[in-house]
């Protein structure tokens, strides 16, 4: 099963890179989240205001995805009623990142949204459903898993190699 794991994951990391439409979208992602791994850990406005930079723009560019072809396929069902999920991701990350940005640019987060201060989870998120969302790949259990498996490691080989240059 890891050899299963890391094919999933590997696919969800290259998948965007194949695509010239789904560059200009997960290159900032990346750029984020290695200023991210430069900021301190710990949780602050400036952090908060990553957060929803990158949540709000993976949401704007999936919400283009749906609408770009036909507005009207981002309503209708289709096989699965898979469509829906994405669409229930993608208001879920722009409602998140419009709370970060604005707790962010206020400088108080509301109640019990503390964690959005964090931004490191999150952009690692974002890339990884990027392909997913953006209506390459599909959501599937196996995808799920990898995205799952490889969060704790992708953070402590990142958090290792950036020591060096953190503040």
């Amino acid at each position: 099963m890891p050899h299963g794991i890391w094919a999933n994951f590997s696919e969800l990391v290259r998948v965007p890179f194949h695509h010239e439409e789904l560059i200009w979208g997960i290159v900032p992602l990346y750029f984020s989240w290695a200023v991210n791994e430069l900021t301190s850990t710990k949780v602050s406005f400036s952090t908060a205001i990553q957060t929803g930079f990158g949540l709000l723009w993976s949401g704007a560019h999936w919400a283009w995805q749906f609408f770009r072809d036909d507005p009207a396929k981002a309503i209708h069902l289709g096989r699965r009623g898979l469509p829906a999920v994405n669409a229930g991701v993608t208001l879920l990350v722009l409602l998140l990142g419009a709370i970060a940005l604005w707790s962010g640019l206020r400088q108080r987060y509301p109640k019990g949204m503390q964690f959005l201060g964090h931004s490191r989870f999150s952009a690692y998120f974002m890339i990884a459903i990027f392909p997913i969302q953006a209506g390459y790949l599909e959501w599937r259990w196996d995808y799920v898993g990898a995205i799952a498996a490889m969060a704790v490691p992708t953070w402590l080989v990142l958090h290792v190699l950036m020591m060096p240059v953190r503040r």
